[in-house]
């Protein structure tokens, strides 16, 4: 359960989205791109999580100054020239047109990525065909990084491969459901393989430990030793992720 809520903080008023877990134990700060998430226990009541949010006033304050002094990359025109992510590294963007009546094509040619398009198709119409045609594309290149990543994790720890929902989530890069299903992000395949890999070692942990608990990341460390860089890293550099 999440709501919109707001606080006055340093004499401002500061949206925020709180998300209340009857699994969550403690309240936990959250600043990224989309600005401030607070996540709480069901029961803990608003007045106490406003008061956490104001012992942490100048911290929240320098977070989102910093995420707004972040590089922002532009949004796609879905156009030649535009500049795409993926795992880490830029792709650039062609588009071209192909046969009349065939099914517009995605093809990647080291570091381009060119879409072929009905040549009738204009404006609005071919700009959001060449989303689609990404967006589709994009999902597929998830599955097939994503899913040996979480069968690794998942043998080290002894346990069967989990089913992988690839799909886009506004704030959340991945998730492990009670069955163990795990669901992923597409739109973190922009992102390095490392960065994914430590994405992908967090939720398998989930297979082991359902909370976030100190044993939780006992399971995390013993994946990804380093998972602390990985996750500041990720953290830091949320303009390599798919920005559609």
């Amino acid at each position: 359960m999440s709501e919109s809520r707001t606080i006055v903080l340093n004499g401002r008023e500061l949206p925020y989205t709180l998300k209340r877990s009857a699994r969550r134990r403690t309240i936990g700060f959250q600043i990224d791109q989309h600005g401030l998430s607070v996540r709480a226990p069901d029961h803990v009541r608003v007045g106490r999580i406003e008061r956490a949010l104001r012992q942490r006033e100048s911290w929240i304050t320098e977070k989102l100054t910093a995420w707004r002094a972040r590089p922002q990359r532009p949004a796609p025109a879905f156009a030649t020239g535009d500049a795409l992510p993926f795992l880490g590294r830029e792709l650039g963007l062609r588009v071209i047109d192909l046969d009349k009546g065939v099914r517009t094509q995605v093809e990647r040619d080291g570091d381009v990525l060119t879409v072929r398009v009905d040549p009738d198709l204009a404006g609005e119409l071919r700009a959001a065909t060449v989303k689609r045609a990404l967006t589709r594309w994009y999902k597929r290149q998830a599955e097939q990084v994503y899913a040996p990543l979480l069968a690794g994790h998942a043998r080290a720890l002894g346990k069967p491969a989990p089913k992988l929902i690839v799909r886009q989530q506004e704030r959340r890069w991945g998730s492990c459901d009670s069955s163990g299903v795990i669901r992923m992000n597409w739109r973190l395949i922009g992102a390095e393989e490392r960065l994914i890999d430590y994405v992908c070692a967090h939720e398998a942990a989930h297979l082991v430990e359902s909370n976030h608990s100190a044993a939780f990341w006992r399971v995390v460390a013993g994946l990804t030793p380093d998972y602390r860089d990985r996750e500041k890293q990720l953290r830091e550099q949320q303009f390599l992720i798919v920005p559609f």
